[in-house]
């Protein structure tokens, strides 16, 4: 179905979201939150589905985050409350993602500028980052009177060194692309015109392995981080289990065996 304020296409077994509102720098209100909830949950569902891209539209910005202009002008005519009485919480979190803990198929994100507040959270719940070479993390809430609250604070620190997350939290200032490569939260740094070339690239190796032994490896790697080794061995995963049933199993051995590429399932 067609959505106003993100684009969601589907190119084989990838699916690519792009935030829709150059205008405001794809920062998010609340109809652009919920259709992007919607286009996570159909690329969860999907089970052509295997790996999803996510972007921004335009070259200036993946997302400002929260849209608060927008925020302010609904708080302000007495509409906040009511909008949220109406239609319940957001499944998944800022942005339909950045609370979305069951999600085990891998998701690349393209950050093609200012990943900013909510932006940057959204690019911190993606699995691969790809940076354009403009583009800058950052949480700046406190800045307004704010706080990180759709998993910044929390994912910061486990994705950087902590003495780097807490002098971006603490101060609200944002580090380059480079910066941010250095230290491990970016995968690749790119022209911009090499940008979505380069997620693609990701998106093409990871669906060379088995869809399910993939999000098996995700769902072991994301649920048994905070384990005790010992205790993260023993846990069984549904995804692992649902591989090592699957056709894809008996193909994997099969195809190298006879020297040729596997043609995976994803069942």
């Amino acid at each position: 179905m067609p959505y106003q304020y993100a684009i969601y296409e589907k190119r084989g077994h990838v699916a690519y979201v792009t935030i829709n509102r150059p205008e405001v720098l794809n920062a998010l209100h609340a109809p652009a939150n919920r259709e992007l909830s919607e286009i996570w949950n159909d690329f969860d569902e999907d089970p052509e589905m295997w790996v999803a891209i996510v972007t921004g539209a335009g070259n200036r910005a993946f997302s400002a985050g929260n849209d608060l202009k927008a925020t302010a002008a609904l708080d302000a005519g007495g509409g906040g409350a009511e909008l949220q009485q109406r239609t319940g919480p957001i499944k998944g979190g800022f942005g339909g993602i950045t609370s979305r803990f069951d999600l085990f198929k891998p998701v690349i994100g393209a950050v093609n500028g200012w990943a900013m507040g909510g932006g940057c959270e959204m690019a911190l719940a993606c699995d691969i980052l790809v940076a354009a070479e403009n583009a800058r993390f950052g949480l700046p809430e406190p800045r307004v009177g704010l706080v990180a609250g759709a998993g910044g604070m929390h994912r910061l620190p486990r994705q950087l060194p902590l003495k780097i997350a807490m002098g971006m939290m603490l101060t609200g200032k944002p580090i380059d692309a480079q910066t941010a490569h250095r230290y491990g939260l970016v995968n690749e740094v790119v022209p911009f015109e090499q940008l979505m070339p380069t997620a693609e690239r990701w998106a093409s190796e990871i669906m060379e392995c088995a869809p399910l032994a993939v999000r098996g490896s995700k769902e072991a790697a994301m649920t048994g981080l905070d384990l005790p080794l010992e205790e993260a061995l023993r846990r069984p995963y549904n995804w692992v289990q649902a591989h090592m049933r699957s056709a894809d199993r008996v193909e994997g051995p099969r195809a190298f065996a006879e020297k040729r590429t596997p043609a995976w399932q994803g069942r």
